[in-house]
């Protein structure tokens, strides 16, 4: 089986953080990710999914340390089902995402006119894309514009062999 959810969007509240018995962090937050559509009658529409995210350790440490209601932030983790029995009685559930890594996504507040992007945390570490941005100098010792490598596999296929 295979549980992977990648969601983008923006803080409902400011980060919860306490910390369990262990004495691992743990941070609660909102996130809020929307979509536009358009309407069979060609208007607008739009749907927002709303999702608690639990982050634990030092990730759940830096997220209470810069972000808060409205920042935007990239969530990479697994879908959980959470079970409890309200105090009525009534059996209750509820969807969270489990956070495996996160990005901030907002430019860092400063007080120059410089808007410098935070430095993206993640838990744990992962390969460079393999679009990697890689500049070259040019003759007089300055950098061209930026050069991009793809790493696209060359597939042969012959006639016989394609499927549909």
């Amino acid at each position: 089986m295979y549980n992977k959810v990648i969601m983008v969007g923006n803080l409902t509240r400011d980060v919860e953080l306490r910390y369990l018995p262990s004495g691992s962090a743990l941070a609660t937050l909102g996130l809020a990710s929307n979509r536009r559509y358009k309407k069979q009658d060609g208007s607008q529409g739009e749907e927002v999914c709303f999702i608690d995210v639990k982050l634990f350790g030092r990730a759940a440490e830096v997220a209470n340390q810069y972000l808060h209601k409205g920042s935007k932030v990239l969530i990479e983790g697994r879908l959980t089902l959470e079970s409890w029995t309200d105090q009525s009685g009534t059996k209750k559930s509820k969807h969270t995402i489990t956070a495996e890594s996160m990005q901030m996504l907002d430019g860092k507040a400063s007080t120059s006119t410089e808007d410098t992007p935070y430095t993206p945390y993640e838990s744990n570490y992962s390969a460079p894309p393999s679009h990697a941005y890689t500049p070259k100098e040019n003759a007089q010792g300055g950098i061209n514009a930026p050069k991009y490598e793809q790493n696209i596999p060359e597939i042969n296929i012959d006639e016989d062999e394609i499927p549909f």
